[in-house]
């Protein structure tokens, strides 16, 4: 059984976190923990009314930020980055409690904010744009990058407090401000990150008011930042459904959109593949976070050569994984969000078995009011509705294949394109499936899972996964607009493409 006292726990975190315990109090929002399904805070929400003047708040702050040299505002990313160095442990205690958790994966992702805030101040002194050739004799063509307003961030439960990071680093030394609502299911930690940033605009010094702000609400909280004319970027993370809302709706006022949607990852066994590291591999990916990652692995098809051997031996490890409290450090599976997610698993399944799947693994765990569940390992006959369907719970479904192309096209079959792998020896293999007619998913490992990402890399992915990306590589072009420039430093003014012109 699962010990109480979530609340008391939760409570003394916050108050180590610095968290206003004024801003816990309220009566509209109930917030629980998905390990005992305990009441852990109420919070007022925020009203419309009120988040528009956030809005117009950090609209004032993009206006003087802007102004400050680029490094200069990297220096209070690192110092942000300090801050979260000084508090992982109590955050990654935050993130586990709010959002379920294991330890190591509450620590691992304070450790992406840490390592994007490293990232973001390297960056702020590598903001640069291109000399460009030019047709014209005694002109000088360049592109120059200048801050884009406020930035908008939605975020999800599952990563409540990385993907604000990705986002927010790169928007403040690009020079914007940021608003940010954080999923209604964990709003915790998002107050507990503004107050880790306020400590470090402190130390910092002449940071404006609104550069960093929070709105606690649902859908009608996010439709003003989404509608307000002076947000000109928002990056939402969440559904495809929640996508197909958003992105129109910024597109109707020429906004930018960065979406981070659905993802029904797959990784295919070669029969080449190193089945040790592929055990590995597909059980972490499936696995982990309970199964509530974007990247999670959520299709498996395996070589009929190699089936045989490998999963007896997956079968053993889906057996031996243990499901529980995340809080004790030999729990590898965690809760499930909530109740939704747990029916939404249960009618996912109901719908395997009637398209001639055998299911193994599924069944509730009964502990202490949390939805906690044995992940599922689906034997399918081939790729049917329900596979093609991502259903954001631990089930892994497995199919069988006899050709690399075959794979690689049922891989590609699906609305969404996230993410991706294979495990292969074979050379030609991992060529052909990282090709222009390989994987088309944004993420394509060889290897290793589809889950879990650097932030080095640009994260994101194709279709109906929304086409945005975030954190590294050329991403900070996102937050920021550019200028083609060019000067004329001599007497005479020809005109491009030998255009003549004289009056």
């Amino acid at each position: 059984m699962i010990d109480g006292g979530v609340a008391a726990e939760a409570l003394a975190v916050l108050e180590r976190l610095g968290v206003d315990q004024g801003a816990c109090a309220g009566s509209t929002l109930v917030v629980q923990s998905p390990i005992t399904g305990e009441t852990i805070a109420h919070l007022a929400e925020s009203d419309p009314g009120a988040a528009a003047a956030a809005i117009d708040r950090a609209h004032a702050a993009f206006l003087q930020w802007r102004t400050v040299p680029a490094p200069r505002r990297g220096e209070l990313v690192r110092l942000l980055g300090e801050e979260l160095r000084a508090a992982k442990d109590d955050l990654a205690r935050l993130v586990t409690i709010e959002a379920g958790k294991i330890v190591s994966e509450g620590l691992g992702e304070v450790q992406e904010m840490i390592d994007i805030c490293d990232y973001a101040v390297g960056l702020s002194r590598q903001l640069f744009g291109l000399t460009i050739a030019t047709e014209r004799s005694e002109h000088r063509m360049m592109e120059t990058w200048h801050p884009l307003g406020v930035t908008g961030i939605v975020s999800a439960f599952n990563f409540p407090v990385a993907v604000w990071s990705w986002n927010a680093a790169l928007a403040l030394v690009c020079g914007n401000s940021v608003v940010w609502k954080p999923s209604e299911k964990t709003p915790l930690t998002a107050l507990a990150v503004q107050s880790l940033f306020d400590r470090a605009a402190a130390k910092f010094g002449g940071a404006p008011e609104g550069l960093s702000s929070v709105l606690i609400g649902g859908r009608e909280i996010g439709e003003v930042l989404v509608d307000h004319p002076k947000v000109p970027l928002v990056s939402a993370t969440g559904s495809t459904t929640m996508g197909r809302t958003v992105g129109p709706r910024l597109a109707g006022r020429f906004a930018r959109a960065i979406l981070e949607l659905g993802g029904n990852n797959a990784t295919i066994i070669a029969p080449s593949a190193d089945l040790d590291l592929a055990i590995r591999g597909v059980a972490f990916a499936a696995m982990g976070t309970a199964g509530q990652r974007c990247t999670t692995l959520r299709r498996l098809f395996v070589h009929s050569s190699v089936r045989d051997r490998f999963l007896p031996r997956l079968k053993a490890a889906y057996g031996s994984v243990r499901v529980g409290d995340p809080r004790e450090t030999d729990t590898l599976v965690g809760p499930l969000i909530d109740e939704t997610a747990y029916e939404g698993m249960q009618r996912a399944l109901e719908q395997a078995r009637a398209q001639g799947g055998s299911v193994t693994g599924g069944e509730r765990i009964d502990l202490a009011g949390g939805h906690y569940v044995r992940p599922a390992l689906v034997e399918m006959p081939g790729q049917t509705d329900v596979v093609r369907h991502e259903t954001f719970a631990p089930i892994l479904y497995v199919m069988a294949y006899e050709d690399l192309d075959e794979a690689i096209a049922l891989q590609n079959d699906v609305p969404q394109g996230l993410s991706s792998a294979i495990f292969t020896l074979d050379m030609r293999e991992a060529e052909r499936f990282l090709s222009s007619a390989g994987s088309d998913c944004g993420i394509a490992n060889v290897n290793l899972g589809p889950s879990g990402a650097e932030i080095g890399g640009a994260f994101g992915g194709e279709k109906e996964t929304g086409g945005g990306r975030e954190a590294g590589s050329d991403s900070w072009k996102a937050y920021m607009r550019r200028a083609t420039n060019t000067i004329n430093y001599g007497r005479t003014l020809p005109l491009a493409q030998g255009v003549s012109f004289e009056v």
